[in-house]
């Protein structure tokens, strides 16, 4: 791979480019090796059944969840109130760029 940009974080958000979900947005749980990471959404994909994906099929984003990562790193667990509250205020924020835009 090239250089720290794609390096996976836990908490960070993803948007899903392969498979069933495509386009929609979700939580790293855990780095599973340099290939796959473990997803949750909180709502469809919970935190109990996290979803393994292959990086190539992940758009990384630059914003990181902290209350998700401080969580888990706390407890190991993270509920999946939080995943949706760190997803939602992704897409609100995406919202908010395009109302400006117009």
């Amino acid at each position: 791979m090239d250089d720290d940009s794609r390096q996976p974080k836990i908490g960070q958000i993803v948007e899903i480019l392969k498979g069933r979900d495509t386009g929609k947005l979700a939580v790293i749980l855990s780095v599973v090796d340099e290939r796959f990471v473990l997803i949750a959404d909180g709502d469809k994909r919970k935190f109990d059944q996290p979803k393994k994906k292959n990086l190539l099929h992940l758009k990384l984003y630059d914003r990181i969840s902290s209350e998700v990562a401080s969580s888990l790193s706390e407890t190991g667990r993270v509920t999946n109130g939080k995943l949706r509250y760190a997803v939602q205020s992704v897409l609100n924020e995406q919202n908010g760029a395009h109302e400006k835009g117009d």
